[in-house]
């Protein structure tokens, strides 16, 4: 691949991520200034490229093996560190509350990893891969004419897992906070700290320990990679965006999302209504998958990957 845009290299954990060989990492500045990380995995002779949008608190290594099954697959990768985590710039002094000003300032960040996949020449057709928070910013962005082929999503946050009396009190509390000045402020029930501490057992992500530990030992080595909890106004923002995209009909693309059916953290309510709502899109239910099914049990993987690649190679 070649680009006559003078590209800043920025770190890649290849060890930690064990993605595909040759993958490298770039600093990136977004239309209103933040520094931002992308990271690509190029592969010679591809089908196409995969845009690969990361969920809350997460960051690229975390997606090399990601990388890895959709290159064994004949596809590139392309996947980013969204502003306020991983090493991309954070928005507040407290480096482990997780925060943004507007959900819509993700869209900065999608537009400047666009303009670098075009300077990069990742090989056409793509495609649009999101999880979770990356399935809300990923939604958006199709919105506004994300230039892919087909989409797949896996757990995406179209809405946010509360109770009925902890969805209202969320609301409450996060507005009000902005209205006297507090939303900088980290969430009820939520930590700055970003060391590993939860016992596989106590895990919402995967039924897998391999993977589990694979996630963990990536915080372990690297903490700088390492985000908390949200902050009022992230949350307040999130439920917002969600709302707002909960009344938009769908886009007119080919879509497949997977679920399993041990999601605690996302509204699989606003999935399954969404997705009814979508005439080119197909729901895949994963029996005994918790929220990460990318990182789920191997047979679990296979089988998603698979689903995906069949999408893309019907939508060339």
């Amino acid at each position: 691949m070649t680009t006559s845009v003078p590209l800043a290299a920025a770190p890649l954990h290849t060890k930690l991520a064990e993605g595909p060989d040759g993958g490298i990492a770039h600093w990136l500045t977004t239309s209103d200034g933040l520094r931002i990380r992308v990271a690509h995995w190029g592969l010679a002779g591809a089908k196409g490229t995969v845009l690969l949008f990361p969920g809350r608190t997460e960051y690229c290594e975390k997606y090399g093996r990601a990388a890895a099954d959709l290159a064994d697959r004949g596809y590139a990768t392309l996947t980013i560190d969204w502003r306020g985590q991983g090493l991309a710039q954070r928005i507040l002094p407290e480096r482990g509350v997780g925060h943004v000003t507007a959900f819509e300032d993700y869209q900065q960040d999608v537009a400047a990893a666009v303009a670098h996949a075009k300077a990069l020449n990742m090989p056409r057709p793509w495609y649009l891969v999101a999880h979770s928070m990356g399935g809300c910013i990923g939604l958006r962005a199709l919105r506004e004419g994300l230039d892919v082929n087909a989409v797949a999503f896996t757990a995406p946050m179209w809405g946010i897992q509360l109770a009925p009396h902890r969805r209202t009190l969320a609301w409450g509390v996060s507005s009000l906070s902005r209205m006297i000045g507090q939303s900088m402020r980290i969430a009820p029930g939520q930590s700055a700290d970003t060391d590993v501490h939860e016992a596989f057992a106590d895990n919402e992500l995967t039924s897998d320990p391999e993977m589990f530990d694979y996630m963990n030992t990536q915080i372990e080595k690297k903490p700088d990679l390492a985000l908390g909890g949200p902050s009022l106004h992230w949350l307040n923002e999130a439920l917002r965006e969600t709302r707002r995209l909960h009344a938009l009909p769908s886009p007119d693309l080919p879509c497949v999302v997977f679920l399993g059916d041990e999601e605690y953290i996302v509204d699989s309510d606003r999935i399954t209504d969404r997705m009814k709502r979508w005439p080119k899109g197909e729901l895949m239910m994963v029996p005994g998958a918790k929220h990460e099914v990318m990182m789920e049990i191997p047979l679990v993987r296979e089988r998603a990957f698979d689903a995906m690649v069949s999408l893309f190679e019907e939508n060339p």
